[in-house]
């Protein structure tokens, strides 16, 4: 949602509509993209808000409703891929800038649960936070590498295993 309402032009309709829809949302906030779960759903729910859009801006939102209902939700569409393809698509035509998020959507679709309704926003803000570490470490620059070391940092938080390749050869004295 997010890199959805960055990509929108401010003077835009629908941009204009958001501001309208949400008047207690500041300006900094509506400019940023952040909405929280319930007034995604509200927009999501409102039919007024896609007939204001133009061609690129509805196909791309479409996209983005259908990845939150078919593969986001409780049940996994079985044509996940095509749909997490068809947003990005349609997310590049509109101009969206792609986080690292998006990225990290399209190159590991298999590792993400059959259920990713099972899961609370709380245990979703790691994810959130690692990334936001992640980004400001590469400045805002994605190559392969984020990927990488964002894989090595999860394996490193794992907690260390009990047995070892090596064990010391040498008699251990302890005293009584």
């Amino acid at each position: 949602m997010r890199s959805f309402v960055k990509a929108l032009k401010k003077e835009s309709e629908a941009f204009l509509f958001l501001a309208k829809k949400f008047p207690n949302v500041s300006d900094a906030k509506l400019s940023a993209g952040i909405f929280d779960g319930p007034q995604i759903r509200m927009l999501m729910k409102d039919p007024g808000f896609i007939e204001v859009m133009c061609i690129e801006e509805k196909n791309a939102w479409q996209s983005f409703k259908t990845l939150s209902l078919n593969f986001l939700g409780n049940n996994r569409s079985p044509e996940y891929k095509e749909i997490v393809e068809s947003l990005i698509n349609h997310f590049q035509k509109l101009g969206v800038r792609m986080s690292i998020k998006l990225h990290f959507l399209r190159s590991h679709l298999d590792y993400f649960p059959d259920n990713c309704g099972d899961y609370s926003e709380e245990q979703g803000e790691r994810f959130h936070q690692d990334i936001k570490c992640m980004e400001e470490r590469y400045q805002g620059r994605w190559n392969i590498n984020m990927l990488a070391d964002y894989c090595w940092c999860l394996k490193r938080d794992l907690p260390a295993e009990e047995t070892h390749r090596r064990k010391s050869m040498k008699s251990a004295f302890l005293s009584k």
